[in-house]
């Protein structure tokens, strides 16, 4: 069947359409139609900006648009047509059965069979939003320039950058402005636009222009999954990857947790917070398997964090006889800080012993199996601390919750313990200067004064922010980055905590627990009453003779029990003088030296 079309095409070059199609001509006509089309809108665009520059009152006065929101509005179909292409690169990994030392040691091996949730069960919040207009940049662009006019301030190009909540104006002033009498015009260029949340940049941080930031007049939403689908994340090289949202180039914005490493959020009630704290825990409960994250969620509203609890047999580290995993009782929240204190002291030792500075050195000497886990060796999962209204503990237990968060700070980096600090309240006496030191990574959401914005930036800035996700970040070593929080609803949380949580999950004796911590007030019995001795007392008690070892994760492993029932038997055998005190992240002595010994004592009990 021979081809036929309106345009002026080469033989050659139907020729090889026709070849590469396999002599198939079908819809070559409709293909050729829809470039002609695409054509015709590049032709439409070069006639609307025609437009642009004959609808410039202002001469001399260079004006352009983001080529990128161009791209967007020619390119919508066709970014429709790939997403039906997309493979999921969610999918388990090809797990290998393992029984030899030859083996590499595979953390993931106790819940193989696990499967990484799919995006599918996220809602797209992209379909729903309303572009900016082409009217609407120019408008604002007229009153910019109109109002500067107004007060002697010449300008020769003015550029504008549309992003998902905000359009960034880039401005380059005439020579002789100074950039401060640019400044002292935000209330009045705010007044000319009749918009909430002006915010000048004075210069742009490595570029000669000024920045001045409208907010659009219908702002859009940033959809978690399109963080999780894009291919920052996706391809992220980090080992805590967390997408916060969109910058106001569009562009997604993924950091490492690991590289914070501690993190402090802060905002007024309603602007958004609560939800960057879901998002921080959507990208890290979709990158990274049960066995490389344990989370402690500490949650003194009790409401916030309840949705994780389904969790607890996968991603949640917890206390030892406690029976809610995520923490709402200010007592408890103390001792779970002091209990990381003891974790991390552990950590350091295994890696003094392994001869290593970091934690990613330390596993991947465990994986190949040079570490014995006879001399106490283990994988060690990152844990990542997440406190909500860190305000209201301070005002409840004070210096009881912030000594241990300060030595978490300073100390717990290198072995994988990283924080997030969240409060609606960022004064001085909340977030200290011993806080602050500590936490480089800051992220503010709308606060009430400029007061709090330097409290929690140290710079003005988060008082001009319109709310609703609206947010600026300061990474260590980064410039200050305007965006926009990627929203992740309850519905959707509650369908992602399922998809885990239905899943099998570790046992009583594999799940992760905390270590023990004992104040003055939580000092066991001595007493040894033998109507209540445990039925396996007597192997636990030979077990820890003969290897002169007491510890209550040496119980788990060798009489396969759980953390609760091996507890309660090291108290009864330190009541009944067979091991000493508890000492700690170190293990406790043992008092019988031999079994002759250890026997004779059996038989008078």
């Amino acid at each position: 069947m021979e081809f036929e079309s309106d345009s002026h095409l080469d033989s050659f070059v139907i020729e090889r359409v026709n070849r590469r199609r396999g002599g198939k001509n079908d819809n070559v006509n409709d293909n050729l139609n829809e470039n002609l089309n695409v054509n015709d809108n590049v032709n439409l665009n070069d006639n609307l900006n025609d437009n642009v520059n004959l609808d410039e009152k202002d001469d001399g006065i260079t004006f352009s648009i983001d080529e990128r929101f161009e791209n967007d509005n020619v390119n919508d179909n066709l970014d429709d047509n790939e997403d039906e292409n997309e493979v999921d690169e969610f999918e388990p990994d090809d797990y290998r059965a393992h029984y030899g030392i030859d083996e590499p040691y595979d953390p993931k091996l106790d819940l193989r069979d696990f499967v990484m949730p799919n995006t599918d069960i996220l809602e797209d919040w992209d379909q729903k939003n309303v572009k900016v207009t082409k009217e609407e940049l120019i408008a604002n662009k007229d009153r910019i320039v109109e109002t500067l006019r107004d007060y002697g301030i010449e300008i020769t190009e003015i550029s504008a950058q549309p992003g998902p909540t905000v359009t960034l104006y880039k401005i380059k002033p005439a020579r002789g402005v100074r950039i401060s009498k640019i400044q002292g015009l935000e209330n009045d260029i705010a007044l000319s636009l009749a918009a909430l949340g002006i915010r000048i940049i004075a210069p742009i941080p490595g570029e000669s222009n000024i920045g001045i930031e409208v907010p659009n007049a219908k702002p859009q939403i940033v959809a978690m999954k399109t963080m999780l689908e894009s291919d920052a994340f996706r391809n992220a090289k980090m080992e805590l990857p967390i997408a916060f949202g969109k910058t106001i180039s569009n562009d997604v914005l993924v950091a490492d947790l690991a590289k914070m490493p501690h993190l402090l959020m802060a905002g007024a009630t309603g602007t958004g917070k609560s939800v960057g704290l879901n998002a921080v825990l959507a990208s890290l409960l979709y990158k990274k398997h049960p066995s490389e994250l344990k989370l402690v969620l500490v949650d003194p509203k009790k409401v916030e964090f309840s949705l994780y609890s389904a969790l607890e047999r996968h991603y949640l580290a917890k206390m030892p006889d406690e029976d809610e995993a995520v923490i709402t009782d200010t007592k408890k929240v103390v001792r779970t800080l002091n209990s990381l204190c003891i974790e991390m002291d552990s950590r350091y030792d295994l890696l003094k012993l392994a001869g290593v500075r970091k934690i990613t050195e330390y596993n991947d000497k465990f994986i190949h199996r040079h570490l014995n886990p006879e001399h106490g060796h283990r994988y060690l999962p990152y844990i990542v601390v997440i406190i909500d209204e860190f305000g209201d503990l301070i005002m409840t237990a004070g210096k009881e919750v912030e000594l241990p968060i300060a030595r978490i700070a300073q100390l717990a980096r290198a072995v994988g313990i990283h924080l997030i600090i969240a409060t609606q309240r960022p004064t001085t006496n909340i977030i200290t200067g011993t806080i602050k030191a500590n936490f480089p990574a800051r992220a503010a959401f709308r606060v009430t004064s400029g007061i709090d914005s330097k409290t929690i930036l140290d710079t003005g800035g988060a008082q001009q922010l319109i709310g609703r996700g609206d947010m600026l970040i300061s990474l260590a070593g980064k410039d200050m980055i305007r965006l926009q929080c990627a929203l992740i609803d309850t519905p959707e949380i509650e369908r992602l905590v399922h998809v885990i949580g239905d899943q099998r999950g570790y046992s009583d004796s594999n799940i992760f627990m905390l270590p023990e911590y004992l104040d003055e007030n939580d000092e066991p019995t001595k007493d040894f009453d033998p109507k209540q001795k445990d039925e396996f007392f007597n192997d636990a008690a030979r077990l820890v003779v003969a290897s002169q070892f007491g510890s209550t994760s040496l119980l788990q492993r060798k009489l396969q029990l759980g953390y609760n029932r091996a507890g309660r038997i090291i108290d009864q055998l330190e009541a009944a003088g067979i091991v000493g005190p508890y000492k700690g992240s170190k293990a406790r002595d043992v008092l019988i030296k031999d079994e002759v010994e250890l026997e004779e004592l059996l038989r008078n009990l």
